[in-house]
């Protein structure tokens, strides 16, 4: 597994693991753990972003994730 594959993996699996996750990001979770390359777009990075601060993984938004 490539690094940025590992961290990817390692984000996602922050966020699954939240009791309180809502089916639509648990949705969009499930598509980009089923990604076969090891990078996100833009939009998708910005959707990631949105999620971890939304659920407390990330205190703000990163800038290029806006």
């Amino acid at each position: 597994m490539c690094d940025a594959c590992g961290g990817l993996h390692l984000r996602i699996s922050r966020l699954r693991e939240n009791d309180n996750l809502e089916d639509a990001p648990s949705a969009v979770l499930k598509h980009l753990g089923e990604l076969k390359r090891p990078y996100l777009t833009a939009v998708e990075e910005k959707l990631l972003g949105l999620i971890e601060f939304e659920y407390g993984i990330i205190n703000e938004v990163l800038p290029n994730s806006q």
